[in-house]
């Protein structure tokens, strides 16, 4: 199955042309803890660029739950991965896609979801759904193309994300990737009425 094909039937929920590389996967993902039994979600793993990176810092450990939006993406992810939760869902129905499996936390969030296509509404809407099932202690992690850094979505997306959480560092330039980009790890999600307000 072509990324590219997926990219022109739906642009708005595949958002690029060509999947992430290794170089961006091995930063995105980061903060998967390689020990302990970390609950990881992963949002937009699309055809399982970070799948693969995460199932080796997990290494049999902990829960990995994959929530994808397309449905041709999810099922050849879940036969690539069987080890992986595939979940057929969108972003904003965590809380219940956690609750059905007996969980209401995750450790890590790990996003590949294209930000940049959403309007504001959506990424508000995805964000607040992260806030709302990140442990405490969690650490959200999403990445963004440095050629659109400073355009209107993704000067949106880091204030809100500024907004959600205590604290957000922006990594390094992973200029090894196509396009050059550059992943958020934002930690310590703040209280909802906090964020709320600052809607």
């Amino acid at each position: 199955m072509s990324f590219f094909l997926e990219f022109v039937r739906d642009p708005m929920t595949v958002g690029a042309v060509a999947p992430s590389g290794p170089a961006l996967a091995g930063v995105a993902t980061a903060a998967v803890p390689r020990t302990g039994s970390p609950i990881v979600v992963e949002l937009g793993p699309g055809t399982g660029a970070f799948t693969e990176v995460i199932q080796r810092r997990l290494a049999g450990r902990g829960r990995h739950i994959a929530v994808e939006i397309n449905a041709r993406f999810a099922q050849r992810l879940a036969a690539l991965h069987p080890e992986v939760d595939v979940v057929h869902a969108d972003a904003t129905d965590l809380a219940t896609v956690l609750a059905q499996r007996g969980l209401r936390q995750a450790d890590v969030v790990v996003s590949g979801l294209p930000w940049a296509a959403f309007p504001d509404r959506q990424q508000r809407d995805v964000l607040s759904s992260v806030v709302a099932t990140l442990s405490p202690h969690g650490v959200f992690t999403t990445f963004a193309y440095v050629h659109a850094r400073w355009a209107p979505p993704a000067r949106r997306l880091l204030r809100s994300m500024r907004s959600r959480f205590d604290e957000v560092v922006i990594s390094r330039t992973v200029w090894a990737n196509l396009p050059p980009a550059l992943v958020y790890y934002c930690r310590r999600p703040a209280e909802a009425g906090v964020h709320d307000a600052l809607r």
